[in-house]
């Protein structure tokens, strides 16, 4: 498993790098610069903010300096406000939208697995139909509907949630509920789909012919197979959750990774885009790992490397 691993780092770190070299590309190769504006600055004020932050600089040589800043943790400086880096933009704002996306990938684990069991074990009963009905309703409706519905029915007209801001537990409620949604309906249903398939299975009826309670045929020998896929979509999901909705913190006015993002957009602040999107390709690289390595202790058949 440790040459595995080791291999896997080294393909992390090349594909981090071609992140690294097309997000730093493709953002020089839009027109303008982080300093335009539909007023102008002057000549002589654009020329000074130019060579202080080394964008007079051969574009060769911006690259190489960027990378090396990357290798050493330092994502440089934020060109929209004044003394802060973009490091000090990720430290601040990743607990927030870790924090938030924890509490959403804590509700998809809680209910999505357990509700897809359940379906499975009740296929074309009330039940299930119920389940399926309200799975494709939740991976059907975007983030944002059900954001902007919660902000409205519970905000406006109920007066029971706040509709901004994290100040206290009922502000989390709308966030989380919004931000799992998708991922919930679509590893409940996902989680039935793999059941249903694994519970028609030769060893489960093998073990079922042993008179094994089914409370051990179901959770020791079909669950874990039907999991794999399940796990599969976890990692990617929660490193998008994890690191932050751009949408739902917009909306709620969450002050976390997906917000800064957001705003530097609008700003042309080209070393936050670039810092938040190498963080984040790091992050779901990383859980890819996680997941793959995962799959060796949740089935033993699984042998990593071969």
């Amino acid at each position: 498993m440790g040459s595995y691993i080791f291999k896997r780092i080294i393909s992390m770190v090349v594909t981090l790098w071609f992140v690294i070299t097309i997000t730093f590309f493709l953002m020089h190769a839009i027109p303008g610069g982080p300093f335009t504006r539909e007023k102008a600055l002057p000549a002589e004020v654009l020329e000074a903010l130019n060579e202080k932050y080394h964008l007079n600089d051969p574009l060769y040589k911006q690259y190489f300096d960027y990378l090396v800043g990357v290798a050493t943790f330092d994502l440089g400086p934020s060109f929209k406000r004044v003394g802060v880096s973009v490091n000090d933009l990720i430290i601040a704002g990743f607990p927030v939208s870790a924090r938030l996306g924890g509490m959403a990938v804590l509700l998809v684990m809680i209910m999505g697995i357990p509700i897809g069991i359940i379906s499975a074990l009740k296929q074309n009963s009330l039940i299930d139909y119920f389940v399926t009905i309200i799975a494709t309703l939740g991976v059907a409706v975007p983030s944002f509907v059900i954001a902007t519905l919660m902000i409205y029915v519970f905000s406006s007209k109920l007066n029971l949630l706040p509709s901004h801001g994290l100040d206290s537990w009922k502000s989390y409620i709308g966030p989380v509920v919004s931000l799992s949604g998708f991922s919930l309906a679509f590893v409940a249903r996902l989680t039935r789909s793999s059941m249903l398939e694994v519970l028609q299975q030769d060893y489960i009826r093998t073990a079922r012919a042993k008179g094994l309670p089914e409370f051990v045929v179901i959770g020791k020998h079909a669950l874990k197979n039907a999991l794999i896929p399940v796990i599969t979509y976890m990692g990617p999901m929660i490193a998008a959750v994890l690191t932050g909705s751009f949408v739902i913190e917009r909306i709620f006015a969450i002050p976390g990774m997906g917000k800064h993002f957001v705003e530097s957009v609008g700003n042309r602040d080209y070393t936050v885009l670039m810092g938040i999107t190498i963080f984040y390709a790091f992050f779901a690289i990383a859980m890819i790992l996680i997941v793959d390595v995962a799959y060796g202790f949740i089935d033993p058949r699984i042998k990593l490397g071969e």
